[in-house]
């Protein structure tokens, strides 16, 4: 009863050069980003209509929604919708 052992376990060692060399892939494309832009644009000049109902658009993630909608159309890099 007198000996008692010690778990010791190391820990594994970790590259510090792994994390600069693996770029992580992009979500969405570049273009996508600019075509979101170019929506918020129109949304805080007020020329921004929603689509069937050709109402105007006040909400900053509504106006996002409508750009990310059109680059899917347009068949650009964008995940999908996770609410359909």
């Amino acid at each position: 009863m007198a000996t008692s052992k010690k778990a010791t376990k190391k820990a594994p060692a970790k590259k510090a050069s792994s994390k600069k060399s693996a770029k992580k892939a992009r979500k969405y494309s570049p273009s996508v980003g600019k075509d979101v832009e170019r929506e918020m644009r129109e949304m805080k000049k007020g020329k921004l209509k929603s689509g069937r109902s050709g109402k105007k658009v006040t909400s900053r993630k509504q106006a996002i929604a409508i750009a990310l909608s059109e680059a899917r159309k347009e068949g650009k890099k964008v995940p999908k919708n996770p609410n359909k």
